[in-house]
């Protein structure tokens, strides 16, 4: 039995749904514990591109079961339209699993999400305004709506009428053209509940089973460790814990069961919203990155801001995540550029920092210190994908060995290109 756990490093994007669907051929299970649609993975499979932003990006494999666990939340028109275009291209949907601890991402929450944006100012976290940030709110603080709730339409029409008094207080409060019925989101919500049904089951039973079969479980998260709650750039972060031990939580399942957790990691760096960056590039290298690497967001469509890799992000990532091994991707994206340089240390107030900091506004001081090394040309990329890992050009592997050295974790999988046999195993 193998237990694999699949972070981001990073601030998310790093391309961790292609790293997935390259171990969900070895997997039974993969299951996604934390996030909602604010997440977004980009997988190709042969000519075809698919987007996912709630469906587990296994369900792209023939005779996997794809699992959405309790830690993530979710918006049950959105799963409900991805479904539907799944379908449309032939995947078979029907090895989906949907937790009833599940927390549902109502109406009133996109709405409270542009509000609460406006209201922050500078303090603003970019957020996708898809409801996620209020919907983990209301789960913290005990009146939110779970998947279970649906199929108790009495029970959920008596909480719809203690909490839906209280948003449209909020939102009169402060001048909101915007009021919310009880019936209408009763009826709207209990035709989701149907569609849903044969999908809804106990994820932590449905793992124990797994695990008592010997069958072989992936994790999946969403965005990356420095958008964590708790141990990324707070504020700037997602609303969730991003980092390993949330599989655990977020599934149901003891952490003795996790067996390896990998981290990816982008031969560069990107994020997007507002926050600190301390390598980020302006000017025509960054824009050269961002083209190259089609470094614009797959829910929101917007431009990453892009960066030279950052090793004292990806020290603290591997501390905190207890990484067991690195994929690094994007390889081929920096192609061409004559030098290429890798953070190694911060200066601050005339000192090098090696860790990272929790003082936002300290880190916006905060100037990289860099090493420098030599790029590398465009290669065939398809043809090195063929030969496999020790095909790779010298400066290329002289950059990856360097990371391995600086974090002690070893990189097992590099990735050269989008597609699914651009993934070399070291």
């Amino acid at each position: 039995m193998d237990s694999v756990v699949i972070v981001g490093t990073q601030w998310g994007d790093e391309g961790k749904g292609k790293i997935t669907d390259y171990y969900a051929r070895r997997s039974d299970y993969i299951v996604r514990f934390q996030g909602g649609n604010n997440a977004g993975h980009t997988i190709e499979v042969g000519d075809e591109k698919f987007q996912l932003h709630l469906v587990p990006s296994g369900l792209l494999r023939e005779n996997k079961k794809a699992v959405i666990g309790n830690g993530v939340v979710v918006d049950p028109k959105v799963l409900i339209d991805e479904l539907k275009r799944l379908e449309k291209k032939d995947i078979d949907t029907s090895d989906l699993i949907l937790s009833d601890r599940a927390h549902l991402i109502m109406p009133y929450h996109k709405v409270e999400d542009e509000l609460y944006e406006k209201l922050k100012g500078n303090l603003k976290a970019g957020t996708t305004k898809k409801g996620i940030g209020p919907c983990y709110m209301d789960k913290a603080a005990r009146y939110g709506i779970r998947v279970v709730d649906l199929y108790d339409p009495k029970s959920f029409k008596h909480k719809l009428e203690k909490i839906v008094p209280v948003k449209n207080k909020i939102f009169q409060s402060f001048d909101v053209d915007k009021r919310w019925d009880v019936d209408e989101i009763l009826e709207e919500y209990l035709e989701y509940a149907e569609r849903l049904e044969g999908y809804v089951q106990d994820v932590s039973v449905q793992l124990e089973r797994a695990l008592e079969r010997d069958k072989n479980l992936l994790f999946e998260g969403a965005q990356g460790t420095h958008l964590d709650i708790d141990h990324g750039v707070y504020p700037y972060t997602t609303s969730s814990n991003t980092t390993a031990g949330n599989a655990s939580i977020g599934s149901g399942i003891g952490p003795k069961n996790i067996s390896s957790i990998i981290g990816i990691a982008k031969a560069y760096t990107s994020r997007v919203g507002t926050g600190p960056f301390p390598t980020e590039l302006e000017g025509e290298t960054g824009e050269y990155i961002r083209e190259r690497g089609n470094e614009y967001g797959t829910t929101t469509g917007r431009p990453r801001r892009v960066g030279w890799l950052d090793l004292v992000m990806l020290r603290y990532s591997a501390r905190v995540n207890s990484l067991t091994s690195l994929a690094v991707t994007c390889v081929d994206v920096l192609a061409g550029l004559d030098q290429i340089k890798v953070c190694t240390d911060y200066r601050l107030d005339g000192e090098n920092k090696r860790e990272f900091p929790a003082d936002i506004e300290s880190l916006y001081r905060c100037d990289p210190v860099y090493k420098k090394f030599e790029g590398w040309e465009e290669e065939e990329w398809s043809t090195i994908a063929d030969k496999g890992y020790e095909a790779l050009p010298e400066n290329i592997e002289k950059y990856l060995e360097f990371i391995e050295k600086e974090t002690g974790v070893p990189i097992k999988h590099v990735s050269i290109g989008p597609k699914r046999d651009q993934t070399l195993e070291k």
